[in-house]
This record gives C-alpha cells, structure tokens and sequence, in this order.
C-alpha cells in the first residue's frame, strides 16, 4: 500500500521513499508525492534517484491500492531507497486548470442543475462534459465571465477528509454523476471560499489567484445529454 502523500500536500516537489514493489520497470514506494493518472488528472512525471542513478518516471497510475510509476530502465530493487522529483511545471499546470474546472463546473451547474459526466485535464486545455439535453450557446461568454469573476477573488482553496455519512450532508458535495464507489469510507472534500465545496482527490492550488483568466475555446454536443466545454488559460 502507497501512502498518497500528494492529497495532504500538493506542493512537495522533491521526497525520500522506501521501494516496496519492484515489477520489471513498474516500482511501488511506500509513499508518493506523484498523482496517478485518475479522474481526468494525468499521472504525473519526474525522476528516481537510486544510488546515484537517474531513472525517468514516464507515468504514474494505480493499482488497487498501490501506486505504481513506471521508469525508463530496470535495475530498481525492492528495499532501495529512493529520491523521487516531480516535474513541477507540469503539475503545477495540472493543478492549475484542476481547480479552474471546479469553479467552471460550479457556474455551470448552478445555472443549469448539470452534473458532471466526465473531464480531461491537460496541459494546454481541458474539457467537462455536462449531463445536458440542450446547451444555451449564448450563454457560454457568461459562464466564461463568471469563473474568472470568481477566480479574481482571490479565494483560498482548502482540503479535509470527513467520513463518508458525514460528507453526503453536505448539498451538492458531488457534481461528479455515478463516480465514487461504495467501497470509499471517508472523503477528501476540496472547498473553495464561499462558491464551492465538493469530493475530489486531485491536486490543486492553494489560492484561486494562482489559476489566472480562462477562455472557453470551443463547445460540442456530443450526443443525447452530452455536452462538452473546452478551456484554456490565458496566462
């Protein structure tokens, strides 16, 4: 089992871990700051140093309940101890946009009682699927107005685990439709000052100030009650 060191702190570059699994080119630490492909973030990426030797970390996903980051070489060994670094720019752009799409979610559920059906994060767009059977195109500069309305306020973003029966009190604390097994007992809620509060275990930043302007780029109607909305940074 991993410890998922990146859902208490988003901003750790650079940490010391134990190799617990070794699979070929597959290796499992005991903790990790490397957020593994899920929920439309992509795995992140970086390097391992083991005994002086540079490995490059080309992906990170899940498996059960370890993580496991894929290198470029053999010759890891379980017990070896590691020095793992995340490229930084990458997922601080991830994280960026991550927390963009919660405030974009937001507005655009609060106007239309839309839940999300899926995402995808990446580093120079991103896009949010929307249950929807019709889409107000007139409405999108609005929706644009509004998250970077929201993004100026310059709001703090926090994170805190409940347990799940405590979490589900909460209204509208998953905008995500048919997402969270039943299996999951306890919550990592990601809040955002006043505007939006819901389950996530994504990375984000610590103040809406650090996302910048967006610009919606494009939307499509992707079938019966699918509707997609493309978006970029500005900055």
């Amino acid at each position: 089992m991993t410890d998922p060191v990146y859902l208490k702190d988003s901003y750790r570059k650079e940490f010391e871990s134990t190799v617990t699994k070794v699979d070929g080119k597959d290796i499992v630490l005991d903790k990790t700051i490397f957020y593994p492909t899920s929920g439309g973030q992509p795995g992140d990426i970086g390097a391992i140093v083991v005994d002086g030797k540079e490995y490059r970390i080309l992906a990170t996903k899940k498996a059960g309940q370890d993580i496991i980051h894929e290198v470029d070489s053999e010759g890891i060994r379980i017990g070896d101890q590691a020095t793992a670094l995340i490229d930084w720019s990458r997922r601080y752009m991830l994280m960026r946009y991550h927390t963009a799409c919660h405030i974009l979610s937001t507005v655009v559920e609060k106007d239309t009682g839309s839940l999300i059906t899926g995402n995808q994060i990446a580093e120079d767009k991103s896009r949010i699927d929307f249950n929807m059977e019709n889409f107000d195109r007139d409405k999108i500069q609005e929706y644009e107005k509004k998250t970077n309305d929201m993004i100026a306020e310059n709001l703090d973003v926090e994170t805190r685990f409940l347990p799940k029966d405590e979490a589900f009190q909460i209204p509208g604390i998953s905008k995500l439709k048919n997402v969270l097994p039943p299996s999951v007992e306890n919550i990592r809620i990601v809040g955002i000052g006043n505007i939006d509060i819901q389950a996530c275990g994504g990375t984000h930043v610590r103040n809406t100030e650090e996302i910048g302007p967006i610009e919606i780029i494009k939307i499509d109607n992707k079938g019966k009650n699918n509707r997609r909305i493309y978006f970029r940074l500005k900055d």
